[in-house]
């Protein structure tokens, strides 16, 4: 039977998922002691309610994140952010913090979802996760990947970019291509390199160049 490896941070009320932005308010729009006036004795029910920025968690970037005509995250097919080929790409880099394209070389990454697995969710919701020294992605690797035709890109850190630099090189090529990222994903250390299939869908929200999704892989055997 197939194993379901689950690759998403959950959300609650309060965190933080990048320093500086709002935090996700969630709340009863009806509690279940108020629900006792609108239903019969003993039946209750909760309808929950949320304030919540689109870059919270584990969420995909669709192309309207950096481009005004860009598609949003409505406009991802399934075919594209489900069910796709994967594979992870080991990539501990230390105190150098750039990952170039010399790691993805070799790597057959056409029309697959690349993950790239650097170790740093190890420090989620502390004050190293945003202090400014995540792993990112290089130019030079997002046009590698971009040309050799991956068909999204995931990364288990802070920002596929590095954050210090204004252009976000990464963003710009990678979705300027159509390729879709996948940014805070955890639990990479447990997919095998390759022989899984990948799941992050959005809902159908217009407007949005960003949202959270239930990110996970499906391994076979």
């Amino acid at each position: 039977m197939a194993r379901l490896i689950d690759l998403s941070h959950e959300i609650e009320h309060g965190m933080v998922t990048y320093r500086g932005l709002p935090s996700p308010a969630i709340s009863d729009w009806l509690s279940r002691e108020a629900s006792t006036a609108r239903y019969a004795p003993g039946t209750t029910f909760q309808i929950g309610k949320i304030d919540l920025l689109a870059n919270t968690g584990t969420y995909i970037d669709a192309p309207f994140h950096r481009y005004e005509d860009g598609r949003d995250v409505a406009g991802y097919a399934l075919e594209a952010v489900a069910d796709l080929a994967g594979v992870v790409v080991r990539a501990s880099v230390g105190n150098k913090r750039a990952i170039d394209a010399s790691r993805f070389k070799g790597e057959d990454v056409k029309g697959k979802a690349v993950l790239v697995h650097t170790g740093w969710d190890v420090h989620w919701r502390t004050d190293t996760y945003s202090g400014g020294q995540h792993p990112f992605l290089t130019k030079d690797a997002a046009e590698y990947l971009a040309k050799a035709g991956a068909a999204l890109v995931g990364i288990d850190s802070l920002n596929i970019d590095d954050d210090k630099d204004g252009s976000r090189p990464a963003h710009t090529i990678l979705l300027g291509a159509g390729v879709a990222i996948v940014e805070h994903m955890t639990r990479l250390a447990d997919l095998p390199e390759t022989g899984f299939r990948f799941f992050a869908v959005p809902p159908r929200v217009k407007g949005m160049g960003s949202f959270p999704v239930r990110a996970f892989a499906r391994l076979d055997r």
